[in-house]
Formats: C-alpha cells, structure tokens, sequence
C-alpha cells in the first residue's frame, strides 16, 4: 500500500506498507493507528527518535536534486543554510540553477562553535567574498545558532516578512542543522516542538516537507544533499560523534620541528618535511585525538595503531576505511586549509606540507576565518 495523502511528519516520505528496505515504510497496523490519531512516522523515524537507530534504505542522489529542482517552479524566497565549521562543503555552488530566479539568504549555522571574541561582521563580511568566488550572491547574510537558539530573532523576522506573499523553503546539504532549524521554527510560528526528525545521520530528511504558517504560505524542509566528499561519509555513527564538535572550538598549536608529523586521529595527518621551527594551528573537535611524531616513524605507527591509537576509526571500522593519500601543499601565510567535515588548519608563515586524506574526502584553501 503506498497512498500519497499521507506523509511522514519526520522526514517527509510517503508512506508505505509494502516494502522495508524503501522510504516511508510503516507497517499496516501503525498506519491504522496514525489514521486515527491524525499523524505519521515512518518506521525509519520512530527508530531514529526513540532509539537512536536508522535502517539503511535505498535512496537514489538523484532523488535529493529533483525534489530541489521543484523550488524553481515556484516562485518563494530561499534561505541557504551553511555550516560554519564546515563551509566549503556545504556551501551550494548550483543552488542558482535550481532555484532560478528566486533571490535567497546565506545563512551559516554553529556560529557557536567560533570563539566569542570573533568579530561577527568580519566573520559576515569573510563569507560574502567566500560565497562571491562560488559564483553565489545572497540577498543577505546571516550568523546564527538553531541549537543554542542564537541570533535567530532577525531570521524569524526575515522569514516573517517573505511569508506575506511567497513560501520560503529551506536548503542545504546534510548534517548543516537543518531539520533542527525547522523546528525552532515550527515552534517560533505556533507549531508543536520537535515535530522534524533530527539527529546526525546524513540525509534525515527524504522528501519535501510543507509546514502551512499562513493561508496561503509555508515553510517547506527540502532534502538534504549528500555530500560524499565529507569526513562523516566514511565513518559509522559512533565515530562520527568524535568529529563533529558539540562545544566551542578550541585551537591548538604545535610547534613543529623539520621532520615531525601530526595525526588527526587515524582520519588524516599533516606532515612538515623540512623547513625551520613553525607553529601550526589546528580547529577541529575537542574529542579528536592529535598526535604528534616524528615523520621517520608516522608511516609504520599508522600501520600498527590505526583504530587504537590513531582512532577513529575504531579498529573493528579500520580495515573498511579508505586508501589513505597524500597531497603536497604550499600553505601561505594568514591562511586556512579546511578539510571537509573535520576542521581547518593554518599557520603565521608560509611552510611546505604533506597532507593526508581518505581517498574521496577533499580539502579546501581559503583566506584565515580566524
């Protein structure tokens, strides 16, 4: 049975009866009782919010991209959410083509997680020339906390504003803090709490998810895109805990002799060749292990303690972990090289470095945020 009058309030799919391993799966005597109560989670969300499980289920990419494409047919105002400590990667390079010729807010997420002596408007001023070199021009930006409920009073407004006359639909890829978004939201225009599934699994959300404010508009979740080239793709939901920061990020520094290495947990590891003494700062979670070594010994310790020591991942994960590469790099002065869901580093001087990375997870250079 798969009828289209009823949807998942979690995480937007149709419901099914049919078949489990499929979107929307609920079984046929839960959906004779959300009949009667008026109300829909999929097996899949009813795991996920009362035990903290998720099936796997087959979703095609493919799916995600039609459904955003569906936002250029209507003509609404969007807002791009983007994670702060992971903005590369989360920022939508194609959102225009998707979007058409609807004007949308660059909004950044977990500004908790930057120190609160950073300066804010340099912070909004950094991100605009960020998103202008992706080819994105945002009709405004904006610094905020969905989960520490920061600085959301002027979003609340904005959103207030564009539902007089059009919907507003939120997008971004996953894990940004979407869903989590949508239901300060939801409680801000008079909704039930917590009504969106969220949790740090990627691609919560399957389908979109209409939330009626006016008579005539709504706030609609859209999917989240899977970024594959992100740390957290590679990782089970236990080591992904480790990498992705719950408290303010605390920066260290090493000073680094020629010939000395650093681990970024087993995940990845800078080494600097040769060159005279340098300090490198690292942001990343304050639950990842860095080790320093000497670069004479990082290949075999990597061999002999990847997912004791050098964790995550754990060692029952390791052998399942891709091909470790290495990248050669020049990083300049002032500036960061941010790898995609685990952090950034940077240095006061220009040094030569090898970095390494799972195969498939991309870096990216950019002026310092910090």
């Amino acid at each position: 049975m798969n009828d289209s009058n009823y949807q998942c309030m979690g995480c937007g799919a149709v419901i099914q009866t049919e078949d489990p391993d499929q979107a929307g799966y609920l079984p046929a005597s839960a959906l004779a009782k959300g009949i009667e109560k008026g109300s829909f989670y999929c097996q899949r969300c009813f795991r996920l919010r009362h035990y903290n499980e998720i099936p796997d289920i087959v979703v095609d990419d493919d799916v995600f991209m039609e459904r955003l494409a569906e936002i250029g047919e209507d003509q609404a105002y969007i807002i791009h959410l983007i994670d702060i400590f992971d903005i590369e990667a989360s920022l939508l390079t194609a959102l225009p083509r998707y979007i058409g010729r609807n004007k949308f807010a660059l909004v950044a997420n977990k500004m908790d997680l930057l120190p609160a002596s950073i300066n804010q408007d340099r912070v909004i001023r950094w991100l605009k020339n960020i998103a202008k070199e992706q080819g994105l021009k945002s009709d405004q930006v904006l610094l905020i906390s969905s989960q520490k409920q920061q600085n959301l009073d002027a979003l609340y407004q904005l959103i207030k504003e564009k539902l007089r006359r059009q919907n507003v639909y939120i997008v971004g890829i996953s894990n940004v803090g979407k869903s989590t978004l949508i239901n300060r939201l939801i409680e801000h225009f008079g909704g039930d709490k917590e009504i969106i599934t969220t949790s740090n699994y990627p691609g919560t959300t399957l389908d979109l998810i209409r939330i009626p404010v006016t008579d005539s508009t709504a706030i609609v979740d859209t999917p989240g895109i899977i970024r594959r080239s992100q740390m957290v793709h590679y990782l089970d939901p236990q080591d992904r805990q480790v990498i992705m920061p719950k408290k303010m990020l605390k920066p260290t520094t090493f000073q680094l002799n020629s010939g000395q290495t650093i681990f970024l947990g087993g995940l990845a590891r800078i080494d600097y060749p040769a060159g005279k003494r340098m300090a490198l700062t690292i942001y990343t979670s304050r639950d990842l292990y860095l080790h320093r070594t000497k670069l004479s010994q990082a290949d075999r310790l990597y061999q002999d303690q990847l997912g004791h020591l050098l964790s995550p991942p754990r060692f029952d994960q390791a052998k399942e972990f891709p091909k470790i590469i290495a990248h050669p790099l020049k990083l300049s002065a002032g500036e960061d090289i941010a790898i995609s869901g685990l952090g950034w580093f940077t240095s006061h001087q220009t040094v030569q470095l090898i970095l390494h990375l799972p195969k498939g997870v991309e870096f990216a250079r950019r002026p310092s945020i910090i």
